[in-house]
């Protein structure tokens, strides 16, 4: 499957900003089972310096400095992808998960870069409550995708996809008693659950195809940045993406950005203003497939 994806981030400021310095995360990835065709960040105003450069993770960031007063600020993100991720492996052929945590603690060439997805984040932090809700999933040698698909699916069952209900610095404590928030949230609990079974996580940022009610066109805008959750098997197969908000593997509908520790990695837009006073956030994202060919 071939996309097109759109993403506009505008503030509209309350009094003018005479400096401003933002760190974006907008070009997606190469990887396999993902081929970026084109991508193309642009910004108004301007900006007077502009840097591109590879994160810690691998992912693709921009800086933009702007020193002229501006009222207002828009960035927007856009990119051909061509997507189609391979499927799992046979969930019964995976290692069992104490396996995959002792690889992962001895580091090494086979888990050294997974190791540091096992620890602590600033948006995720230890939680015996975390872990307690894992532990049913992961009984003693059980292969690690099979309570990798039980725990997603689990996620999307008892938990209530409600925005509003939470923000940001909501703590994976709360979410876990409230049983409600967005894919950020969800991807944070399974993040930290598995994390606290020693098993290596990391948050992943990108795009998610949306369909249209039967019978009705597809709205622009109405797509939406979105998260999920990558989760080492081991050496032999690598990272599993899984999508605790809607219970899947991903496939061919979810587009990569980029990932890290927690969300604070890779949001889309962030960075410090001089002056502003209060602002108005607009996000638009349309995700529009193109094409249906075979991921190279």
């Amino acid at each position: 499957m071939i996309y097109r994806v759109r993403h506009s981030t505008r503030y509209a400021y309350g009094s003018t900003v005479d400096l401003a310095a933002h760190l974006l995360h907008l070009r997606p990835r190469a990887l396999p089972g993902q081929r970026v065709i084109s991508a193309e960040v642009t910004a108004t105003p301007a900006a007077s310096r502009r840097r591109e450069a590879l994160d810690h993770f691998g992912n693709h960031v921009t800086w933009l400095f702007l020193d002229e007063p501006h009222a207002c600020f828009e960035v927007v993100g856009e990119a051909v992808v061509e997507v189609g991720f391979p499927a799992p492996p046979p969930a019964t052929a995976t290692l069992a998960w104490e396996a995959v945590v002792g690889l992962a603690r001895a580091g090494g060439p086979a888990g050294w870069q997974a190791a540091e997805f096992t620890f602590d984040s600033p948006m995720v932090a230890a939680e015996p409550a975390a872990l307690a809700y894992a532990a049913p999933s992961f009984p003693a040698g059980r292969p690690v995708l099979e309570g990798l698909l039980e725990l997603t699916a689990r996620i999307r069952g008892d938990f209530t996809y409600r925005t509003g209900a939470t923000s940001l610095a909501t703590p994976v404590a709360e979410v876990l008693a409230r049983r409600e928030g967005v894919c950020q949230d969800f991807s944070h609990v399974m993040i930290g659950a598995l994390r606290a079974l020693g098993l290596p996580a990391r948050y992943v940022s990108g795009y998610i195809r949306t369909w249209p009610p039967p019978g009705q066109p597809r709205r622009r805008g109405a797509d939406q940045s979105h998260a999920w959750v990558g989760c080492w098997l081991g050496p032999q197969h690598g990272w599993v993406d899984l999508d605790p908000t809607n219970g899947t593997v991903v496939r061919e509908e979810h587009l990569v950005v980029g990932w890290g520790r927690d969300y604070a990695d890779v949001s889309p837009v962030s960075g410090v203003v001089l002056g502003g006073g209060a602002h108005s956030l607009g996000i638009a994202v349309d995700l529009e497939p193109v094409a249906v060919e075979a991921a190279g």
